[in-house]
């Protein structure tokens, strides 16, 4: 049985750590730690085949169960709803006597979702949910949902920019309770609804994502806290144009991703074309008196002066010297052929 003390360094590997799996003796090199979890640590790794993720972790049951759900995600044609699935093996330690199961996925090199708006510009928080609301609809159709849904869990890809899902350790079959979550994009942490698995515990998270993007810095529940979302979102202009999809999604209104969609892209278009720039017309010079448009006058013909028509002197010159070189080319032939 494993202890204490060898659970908490069974997923710690340090840089340059070789791991080589017990069965199909793939072997990944250790490069850096890109995030942990609850259920284990992920590392960014150089393989045979170039970069990979690879997730270690202790609780085996957890293991299985995301490999899974990444099977399953990859028979959802034309939609990477998350990171391909690479190999699955365990790594024996002989230093602490024990084997630590871990799977390896596609690394996806990409930016951080709050990182990426705040470079490019807050338009984009509509564009990216569009695209992750396009998504959720497709793994919410499945039979999942993804449960712990927040921006570290989200990478945008690309070009084109393309939102992309990180950790799929939370993703739980709808009807159960949900596995793993965030307090800040959970509903039940707000008390606006609970905990169970289905399609609009995911649009309460992407309502607070939007909330996130605009207001980096998240702050604590007050104790009437569905008056202080409210408040939140009618006070900060960013958010203040999508209000009508974010009271809807954070009040349960949507039961699909794709009708939360609809409506913020409706959104998006209504403010696009309400802030298109005019351009500004250039002023016409007035005369001094307005003249009166009047129907076209037919000239009279003894008043129309015709040129007769002359030939240049210069083509003139030009056709006999080329008529001269012809003649002269003829003459020649002749004067060939005789000789």
């Amino acid at each position: 049985m494993m202890n204490n003390t060898s659970k908490n360094q069974a997923c710690r590997a340090s840089s340059g750590t070789v791991i080589t799996g017990k069965w199909h003796r793939e072997s990944y090199r250790i490069l850096k730690a890109l995030g942990y979890g609850a259920n284990g640590y992920v590392y960014l790794a150089s393989s045979t085949s170039g970069l990979v993720a690879i997730k270690l972790s202790d609780n085996s049951m957890s293991i299985t169960s995301e490999v899974n759900v990444l099977k399953h995600f990859s028979k959802v044609q034309e939609h990477n709803l998350g990171p391909s699935l690479l190999d699955v093996d365990d790594w024996y330690r002989p230093e602490l006597g024990i084997t630590v199961p871990f799977y390896v996925m596609e690394y996806v090199k990409g930016e951080n979702f709050i990182t990426f708006i705040e470079n490019r510009g807050e338009e984009w928080t509509g564009i990216l949910c569009s695209q992750l609301l396009m998504d959720l609809d497709k793994l919410h159709e499945a039979g999942w949902v993804f449960g712990d849904l927040k921006p570290d869990n989200l990478l945008v890809a690309g070009p084109p920019p393309q939102i992309r899902w990180l950790d799929v350790g939370g993703v739980t079959l709808q009807g159960r309770s949900i596995k793993e979550f965030t307090e800040f994009f959970d509903r039940g942490y707000w008390g606006m609804g609970s905990r169970v698995a289905e399609p609009s515990y995911d649009l309460f998270a992407v309502a607070m994502i939007m909330i996130n993007a605009a207001i980096p810095k998240r702050f604590q529940k007050e104790p009437n806290n569905s008056e202080q979302l409210k408040r939140i979102i009618q006070t900060t202009p960013s958010l203040h144009k999508y209000q009508d999809v974010l009271m809807n999604a954070i009040g349960g209104k949507y039961q699909r991703a794709i009708e939360m969609r609809k409506d913020l892209v409706h959104l998006m278009s209504k403010a696009s074309n309400s802030t298109t720039p005019v351009i500004p017309k250039v002023k016409q010079r007035r005369a001094s008196k307005p003249l009166k448009q009047s129907k076209p006058v037919k000239p009279d013909p003894i008043h129309v002066v015709k040129k007769p028509k002359t030939k240049s002197k210069t083509g003139y010159i030009e056709t006999v010297l080329i008529i001269m070189f012809l003649l002269l080319a003829y003459l020649l032939y002749i004067y060939g052929q005789l000789l």
